[in-house]
């Protein structure tokens, strides 16, 4: 008796669902109770300051993949918008008293504008000169913006330390105080996030934007319009990158230039890259992968402390070593990052024992 094999579609929306089994329906369904009700009930703050870490960095790498993963624009200043976006977001709340959900939308309008702004020379170079201009838009933005017009906006002098008092950050009833209640925020702000831009790829942007990336001559023949996209890139990376800056406000209630420096610019390339580039999930692999990388270092160090004199000031020049290592081991041996090799170990699964 004959049998099919393999998973058929009979329409078109079937075939291009998300979740398209039972079993891969079932699977997600269990990771959101996980998500949402087990590690909130059970995880200490500890660890949920831990996680909060993995979802500002999975917010912040989101704009670092749509603009160099989707479009080709390689950039190398993105904590920039991330830092206008807090800063924007805190001082709405601290000088004009607006609520916190309205603070969020101006902190994410005022740093896609930023990112629009420096994103305008995109227009005419690409290559080697983009680079030149996102990184001075990283330091004129943290060295002088922030640094020396922002920050002392709030009475603390050049360079100060904005704090914004806990209970200003309400939604309505609820208030997020505890790290708890970052965590919780965080996932919501992680799944709006992976939604929107999930959808965005499959409409005309999105596939304009890939247009772009895979060769913007033959883009510009087809009829796309390459200046109108490539702003609209930096323009929604931009703002992403801010509503990564007013959570991370929400878990810290601070906010400094010292916060964003150029440092974290490179490190959310190097997730992209260790994660898979062009991958919509690729940024959450690798925000998981070095966040739990460089916690591990930390578990292992920490208790040297005692044996070993400085052990814990050495975790600072561990951390750059570790995250430059794993990026050359993984360009060399898995360049296509974790995402092509999860979907390799997820094919292998779901076409066993015909796996080869």
């Amino acid at each position: 008796m004959r049998l099919p094999t393999g998973t058929h579609f009979d329409s078109y929306t079937a075939d291009h669902a998300w979740w398209k089994t039972n079993f891969v329906w079932v699977r997600m369904v269990l990771l959101g109770v996980i998500l949402l009700v087990i590690v909130p009930l059970f995880v200490g703050d500890y660890w949920l300051s831990f996680f909060n870490m993995i979802g500002y960095t999975i917010l912040g790498a989101a704009g670092v993949q749509l603009l160099i993963g989707y479009t080709g624009l390689v950039t190398l200043g993105h904590a920039a918008p991330i830092g206008f976006g807090a800063f924007c977001c805190a001082l709405s709340m601290y000088l004009f008293h607006v609520p916190y959900l309205f603070g969020f939308l101006i902190g994410m309008i005022a740093a896609g504008l930023l990112s629009l702004l420096f994103g305008l020379p995109s227009v005419r170079v690409k290559g080697f000169y983009l680079i030149m201009t996102t990184m001075a838009m990283q330091f004129i933005t943290t060295d002088i913006i922030l640094t020396q017009y922002l920050g002392p906006l709030a009475g603390k002098g050049r360079g100060g330390v904005l704090a914004v008092e806990p209970e200003m950050f309400s939604i309505g009833p609820w208030v997020i105080y505890s790290t708890k209640d970052a965590y919780i925020w965080m996932i919501i702000l992680v799944i709006i996030v992976q939604v929107f831009m999930a959808n965005l790829m499959r409409t005309r942007v999105g596939r304009a934007w890939m247009a772009i990336r895979d060769n913007d001559i033959a883009a510009e023949a087809l009829g796309v319009n390459i200046i109108y996209y490539k702003l609209l890139a930096f323009f929604i990376a931009g703002a992403l990158g801010g509503l990564a800056g007013c959570y991370w406000l929400t878990n810290l209630t601070i906010v400094s230039p010292e916060h964003f420096t150029f440092g974290w610019s490179l490190w959310l390339v190097g997730v992209i890259l260790i994660g898979g580039v062009g991958s919509m999930y690729g940024h959450i692999y690798g925000a998981i992968f070095m966040t739990g990388v460089l916690e591990l270092v930390k578990l292992v160090l920490v208790p040297l402390a005692g044996v070993l004199p400085g052990a814990t000031e050495k975790f600072l020049y561990l951390k750059d070593l570790v995250f430059g290592l794993s990026i050359i081991l993984f360009l060399i041996f898995e360049p296509n990052g974790l995402s092509y090799r999860w979907w390799q170990i997820k094919n292998y699964i779901h076409l066993w024992p015909f796996s080869y």
